[in-house]
């Protein structure tokens, strides 16, 4: 099922994986499994990926929804808001997590190692669980670049950093929440050449 899903090559391949990773779900999630149930849904009777039920966010707050009786090696929570529950997504594989979007960024990005990685996250790195400053500390590590890091705060930093970095001609990834971005960008005009920006949302 791994190597599938990671060597989709068309739509007709997604199709094809989307839907056993449906069947699989369906016979090992307890928790889809019932969720499935209520709507009369079964995958025999599912042909299309149009037709796979989502499940909602709510049950990531209430419920423990696993597909592996494997040890649980992270959990990550959701930002919620003061006094709401957070969801859950629990890991039971770290290193195939890791996979996917390791190989998603290669695809779309290139060699992580050409890259100098500036990550904008504030509020995210002040709380624990986010699973965007693990898969970000991550990228920042998998780099092997000195110049790569966080930035919290100190944006006049980050500024000078991204225009000394493109003067260079250095390939640069600037990952930042987007109030984040705009912050800095009102701070400054910038003309990058050789940066790329990921806006994360939030």
């Amino acid at each position: 099922m791994q190597h599938k899903i990671f060597n989709i090559q068309n739509a007709h391949q997604f199709s094809e994986v989307a839907l056993a990773v449906f069947q699989h779900q369906f016979k090992h999630n307890k928790v889809y499994r019932s969720f499935c149930d209520l709507l009369f849904i079964h995958p025999s009777e599912v042909s299309k990926v149009e037709e796979i039920p989502f499940l909602p966010i709510q049950f990531f707050k209430s419920r423990k929804v696993l597909s592996s009786l494997d040890e649980i090696q992270e959990t990550f929570t959701s930002s919620g808001t003061t006094g709401s529950s957070v969801s859950k997504h629990l890991v039971t594989d770290i290193n195939l997590y890791k996979q996917s979007y390791l190989r998603g960024f290669a695809h779309f990005y290139g060699d992580i190692t050409e890259y100098t990685v500036l990550a904008l996250l504030p509020n995210y790195l002040e709380r624990n669980g986010s699973s965007l400053v693990f898969m970000v500390a991550d990228l920042i590590e998998k780099s092997k670049n000195t110049e790569s890091g966080f930035y919290l705060d100190n944006i006049q930093e980050l500024a000078r950093k991204l225009v000394a970095l493109d003067k260079r001609g250095q390939k640069t990834l600037l990952i930042g929440v987007s109030f984040a971005l705009l912050d800095l960008i009102a701070l400054r005009k910038f003309n990058l050449k050789n940066t790329t920006v990921m806006e994360t949302g939030g």
